[in-house]
């Protein structure tokens, strides 16, 4: 086993790592092209890419493998013949099992220590990229705007010299208002010895600029310019085309740079950082809220013997406040200056509750990343073992091996469960869910298909076999298998013509009365009370296949092909389990009951007519056993 599946899965883990290797690339291609990018430096983020994707790439791989493995058994008769020796499926799988147990646990540790070093390593790199300035590639008869401050039209370019023809520069270096046009029949550009300057050397051209205001008058209605004809300039340009990498630690304290035990000290210092602010804010709240309760300060007991000494003070009167009344009697000049210092206020409270909001939003956020990085160390090894016991069990089941039906399968699965994950991680992300509903919704929705398909692979079930459905849609709209009756090669019992004639009679009869009592529809309610299954029909059923297997023991084949026009009777059993006061509730509920009454009262018309067909048949075998009992009297 482990000959066959690891081949395997280091061919469809290498697969699935380049296609996803690739989408990276064609999502952050704008940040590479044109930036003059040495190889060892691509190299590098292709490494730390790589790395950062074996996360996505492991379970689908996992998943194919398991399901190609199983499929090649299956198709091969290898698993069958595995059965046939006493072995079970789950016996088979074992060393499989223990194999991504191992895998598992390395996927973790992958997980916890080696993805944050990458990511971090693989994000800087990018971001150093964003930063660098492009490689310069100035276009023929476009204006190319890629050097800061500066705008350079080039009609055309020699390109084995490297001369510039019909050149034309605008410097607005030093703002819109002091720009500066040049223009020259040629040049010639080149870059300093330590990248950080570009030399443009102009031949046979003039330049226009602008006269700064601090150079004429303020007063003057027209700017004046200078103008200036050369045979030869030299313009120096700052240009930085050095690739500066920037320093890993400003993405080192990032929720994806941390292992477990650093996820988890954060956790908890953001959660008492997170607690405190609330607490805090709260506070606050209530103190600037504009209703305060106040307790009145009880009196202090005074001891019996003062009492008959003093008399107790009386209490001081409550002073309600009308503050509405308050506010009408003062001139409307002062409601005025009230009304705008109320407004002014409410507005700053307004603001700080929304900067306290804001704050409190933000370390939340921080707070549920770092919750949902933690708990994505663990689902990864899960997702793992889960689409080994969904890949395993289906590819016994369909018995197809290759890259064909598995691939397509793997990539359906794969797609269902990346969207399932991005939606608990935006769930959990956003904070609408917990972290740990989110990012276990996944697994908790592929878990039980594993074990449904487990269970019915072990059980050699026919689930995904297209003739099982074909055969249950024909049976629906009665398009059933007829008979298959063959010629005994050795008879032991002959039957009994002249008693099953009398049968045939009897059958017939029974037939003709349930066809009498019984029309297609039955009543709604008398339907749901009636039970499971009808007995009368289930009789004549009974009856027909005793005398159906006797005559099987005929060697007259005109009586065999015969046996064959009976039609297999189905449609007497009742659709639904339920019955007395359940079925009533069933038939109240019309969107439950009503469909299958339909259902019913359809099955109940091929019944009938099935039965007018056997009350045929069995007139026209009856008729054919007289006349071969004749024809063997005469002769």
């Amino acid at each position: 086993m482990l000959q066959t599946f690891l081949p395997l899965f280091f061919m469809t883990f290498g697969i699935c790592l380049f296609i996803v290797l690739m989408q990276f690339l064609w999502r952050y291609i704008d940040d590479m092209v044109g930036k003059g990018l040495g190889i060892p430096v691509l190299a590098e983020m292709l490494m730390y890419a790589a790395l950062s994707l074996v996360p996505m790439a492991l379970p689908l791989a996992i998943l194919l493998a398991s399901l190609m493995t199983f499929g090649n058994l299956g198709e091969r008769l290898e698993l069958l013949a595995m059965k046939s020796a006493g072995i079970s499926l789950i016996h088979i799988m074992r060393p499989l099992i223990i194999t991504l147990c191992f895998v598992c646990v390395g996927a973790f540790f992958f997980q916890n220590n080696v993805t944050p070093v990458a990511q971090v390593k693989l994000y800087t790199l990018l971001y150093s990229m964003r930063q660098k300035s492009p490689e310069l590639d100035i276009p023929e008869g476009a204006f190319y705007q890629e050097i800061t401050g500066y705008n350079v039209y080039v009609k055309t370019k020699d390109k084995e010299t490297g001369i510039l023809r019909d050149v034309m520069i605008y410097d607005y270096s030093k703002g819109f208002d002091n720009a500066t046009v040049i223009v020259a029949d040629s040049g010639l550009l080149k870059t300093s010895a330590d990248k950080l300057f570009l030399v443009l050397s102009l031949f046979n051209g003039e330049s226009f600029e602008n006269l700064s205001q601090r150079e004429t008058s303020k007063n003057r209605q027209s700017v004046p310019y200078r103008r200036e004809t050369f045979s030869s300039k030299d313009i120096l340009i700052e240009f930085d085309a050095n690739f500066t990498r920037v320093d890993d630690s400003f993405l080192q304290n990032n929720y994806a740079g941390k292992n477990l035990k650093e996820l988890t000290t954060s956790i908890d210092s953001l959660s008492t950082r997170l607690d405190s602010i609330k607490t805090l804010n709260s506070g606050s709240v209530i103190a600037s809220s504009y209703k305060k309760t106040y307790e009145r300060e009880k009196p202090k007991p005074v001891p019996q013997d003062t009492l008959s000494q003093s008399a107790v003070p009386p209490e001081a009167p409550v002073i309600v406040l009308n503050y509405d009344s308050i506010y009408k009697a003062q001139p409307p000049a002062t409601q005025s200056a009230l009304l705008s210092r109320a407004i002014s206020h409410i507005e700053t409270i307004k603001a700080d509750y929304f900067f306290k909001a804001a704050t409190i939003g933000e370390e939340a956020n921080k707070l549920r990343r770092h919750l949902t990085e933690w708990h994505k160390k663990f689902t990864l090894s899960f997702a793992c073992m889960v689409f080994f016991f969904i890949g395993a069990p289906l590819g016994a089941i369909i018995r197809k091996g290759g890259l064909g039906m598995p691939v397509v399968i793997s990539v359906l699965l794969f797609i269902f469960y990346y969207i399932i994950d991005n939606i608990g991680f935006k769930m959990a992300r956003d904070g609408i869910w917990n972290a740990w509903e989110g990012m276990w919704l996944s697994s908790a929705i592929l878990t039980p298909l594993g074990i449904f398909l487990t269970y019915k692979a072990v059980n050699d079930s026919v689930i995904l076999n297209s003739d099982t459905y074909t055969n249950a849609i024909e049976n629906l709209f009665g398009k059933r298998a007829g008979r298959n009756i063959a010629r005994k090669e050795v008879i032991i019992f002959t039957p009994d013509y002249a008693e099953i004639t009398t049968r045939l009679d009897a059958l017939i009869v029974e037939i003709d009365r349930f066809l009498q009592q019984n029309k297609r529809w039955k009543p709604y309610f008398a339907f749901w009370k009636k039970g499971k299954k009808e007995a009368a029909a289930e009789q004549i059923n009974r009856q027909l296949e005793t005398i159906i297997e006797e005559l099987s023991n005929s060697d007259r084949i005109l009586i065999l092909n015969k046996l064959m026009d009976y039609p297999i009777l189905s449609g007497y059993r009742h659709p639904s389990a339920f019955n007395g006061w359940i079925g009533l509730l069933a038939a109240v509920v019309f969107p439950v009951g009503l469909p299958l009454y339909l259902i019913a009262m359809y099955k109940r018309k091929l019944l009938l007519h099935d039965l007018h067909t056997v009350a045929r048949v069995n007139g026209e075998l009856k008729q054919l056993i007289i006349n071969d009992n004749s024809e063997k009297q005469t002769i």
